[in-house]
């Protein structure tokens, strides 16, 4: 997933949700046996959208605080401290 995608997942995310189309995180699964840069793409490709996803019932919309690290951020952080290692 590239830097420009997860911009537009996060922009839709703050518009109007069809839940229909929403992931339930309950049902992702990742192979822990994989690398942690692997299973973090594995999470990704399975969410589909990880600015929201359904817990169960229950909508999921995450956000970040104005002035703070977006998630875009944080993945790109915990990617290059994964080539790092």
């Amino acid at each position: 997933m590239t830097l420009e995608e997860l911009d537009a997942l996060c922009a839709a995310a703050d518009g109007e949700i069809d839940r229909a189309n929403l992931v339930d995180i309950n049902t992702v699964k990742i192979d822990q046996s994989l690398p942690a840069a692997q299973r973090a793409e594995q999470y990704l490709e399975q969410i589909r959208n990880p600015y929201c996803f359904l817990c169960g019932d229950i909508v999921v919309r995450l956000r970040f605080n104005e002035g703070g690290k977006d998630l875009k951020t944080h993945l790109k952080n915990y990617f290059i401290s994964c080539k790092k290692a």
